[in-house]
Formats: structure tokens, sequence, C-alpha cells
């Protein structure tokens, strides 16, 4: 049996007790590590505290390990219980950020000359971004089916449902857009058009921004040596700056710097910080410790704004950390 299991937003202890129910019975379990362990510590410790809780071993199953020996992690599950945790909800939604916006990054290339992108990257990164892209948790539960192996999904909590907590109702949300972190050759606006739909019909836009864990940077991919970038975590305040710099480019009018929009921080942790306001406005905030998301706001229902004027941002207050208001 694979056991896919949501650890939850916050700590260790935010996993449900079916969830630790399985994983103290499954003789090997794994925790993606690919997408964020904030919370739940990146140290040694962190993991520590994990193993304490859950009383038993756990392995960190970093995006290699997840993409290069998913079929041997499937082949122990034929035999045994196996967990495979994740932060967050399974299907909550996806953060490989980088590997769409790497994607996008070839595609860009292919189209201007296939040559030209095969020489500059080689095939080693044309695999690795393909590669990455198929493996999703979809796509983990669609292989285990394959090869007989039975599946269990434990459900958690995920910053799709817990940015209710702002007062801007789920149902009134679009579609959602990754933000992707710009560099000086590559500056990818595909979100726009998305942002553009949904604000056209009224609705909310959930920004999900990039996070970057153990990627191997552009020129080791062409050397064929791999070497790690250090961890990067995009703000707030950088998506804003990208965003507003699209809407310069673009010039149709989706947004502005007065639009409204709410930032959130540690979404779902004790620290998590929660500010409404202008663009222009949340620019200037200290958001402080990743991880961020962004919501842009839509039209809103009075019942929304009720609530949202809690986490507005006043001009004479200094934003707080804490579970309450701004």
């Amino acid at each position: 049996m694979l056991y896919i299991i949501g650890l939850g937003l916050g700590d260790e202890k935010d996993i449900t007790l079916r969830g630790l129910e399985a994983v103290r019975k499954c003789e090997k379990v794994y925790i993606e590590a690919y997408t964020s362990l904030l919370s739940f510590g990146l140290s040694t410790d962190g993991i520590s505290t994990l193993e304490k809780l859950y009383e038993t071993p756990v392995t960190v199953a970093d995006r290699e390990m997840v993409e290069e020996k998913a079929d041997a992690i499937l082949s122990e599950a034929r035999l045994s219980d196996v967990a495979f945790l994740v932060v967050g909800d399974p299907f909550g939604y996806s953060q490989l950020l980088f590997v769409s916006s790497l994607l996008e990054f070839v595609i860009f290339y292919f189209l201007e000359s296939l040559t030209n992108a095969s020489k500059l990257f080689g095939s080693s990164l044309l695999n690795m971004g393909l590669g990455s892209l198929a493996t999703t948790h979809s796509d983990l539960v669609v292989r285990a089916k394959k090869l007989g192996v039975q599946v269990q999904v434990v459900y958690n909590a995920s910053v799709m449902n817990a940015v209710g907590i702002c007062g801007l109702q789920l149902y009134r949300y679009g579609e959602t857009v990754s933000i992707p972190f710009f560099t000086e050759t590559w500056r990818p606006d595909s979100f726009y058009e998305k942002i553009q739909g949904n604000r056209s019909l009224g609705l909310h836009t959930l920004c999900l921004l990039d996070i970057r864990v153990k990627e191997p940077s552009f020129e080791s991919l062409c050397r064929g040596k791999k070497q790690y970038e250090p961890p990067r975590f995009m703000t707030i305040n950088t998506a804003i700056e990208q965003l507003l710099e699209v809407e310069q480019i673009r010039g149709e009018s989706a947004f502005n710097e007065d639009t409204d929009c709410v930032g959130f921080a540690r979404l779902g942790s004790e620290d998590q910080m929660i500010v409404a306001g202008t663009m222009r406005q949340l620019q200037k905030v200290d958001f402080g410790e990743p991880l961020h998301c962004l919501v842009i706001v839509g039209k809103t229902h009075p019942v929304e704004e009720e609530m949202l004027d809690f986490y507005k941002l006043k001009d004479d207050i200094h934003p707080k950390n804490n579970n309450e208001t701004a």
C-alpha cells in the first residue's frame, strides 16, 4: 500500500489522526522536500522533530530522488506499506513552479531556433525539465495503480482553502496563477491573460509565488555537472514589482498600483501574517520569512468586505505578525 499523506501548513502537529495512524504503521516513510519544509524544519533537527512525533525514521526525498527513484519507492509499496508525506495537501496545488517556468523557457528557445537551443542547453537540461513535469502527485498515483499498488490518500489543509481566512469567498476565485522569478533575459508573462480574464469576470486571483529549492543552475547543466543554487523564495514585494512591470509593458489595464490585494506570509503557522491593501501599499510592507502568496482582489460582496476590512493596511498603523488582523 502506498499512502500519500498531507501534512498541512503549520508544523508537524498539523497531520491528521488518520494520517498519523497510517505513518506509524508504514515500514518506510518518505517526506517530499522539493517544495517546502520551512515550517517542518529544513535542518536535521526539524526532521528529528517529525521522527519523534511519528515514532519512525523519515527519509527526505528531494526532487532528484522522486524523479529518478520513484519506481524503487513504488516497488517497496508492492511488498509493504510505504508513506509519502507532502506539505499541505497532496492535490491542493503543485509548487513545481520552476518546472513549468523552465519548460516555457525551453519552448521559447525552441521556437527561436531548435538548433541554438540544443547547443545552448544540451539534452541533459531538456530531459530534466520534461522529467520533472511528469513527476507530480497525480503521476505517482497513476504509476502506482498501473503496477497494481494500492493507493490511499489522506487529505489536509492547503493554501487553496487556507486563503479563505481573509474573508474572500473561495467560490469567487478564478484560475490560480504562478509567478516565476524573472531573470535578465527571461521575463515570462503568461499569467497576465489569466489574471485579466479573472478580473473581467469579477473573480479573485490566487498567485502562487516561485520557490527554488535545490535547483541546478543553467550554467552547470550546460557543462553537464550539476551545481545547485541557494534556496530562493519569492516575496510578495518581488511579485508585485514583476506584476507591475508586466502591466507597464502590456498596457492593457488588467491591474495597477491601486488594485486591491491581500498578502499572506507563513499561512497556517502561529506567526502567519495577512495584510490587505493596494499593490502600492503592500510593496512597502515587510512580510518577513517565507512562504508568501498573493491574492489580487476582484469584485467584492459586502460580506467579503466586512471581514477583509479587519486586515486592511492603515496608513498610520504598522502591520503586525499575528493570526488576527493587519
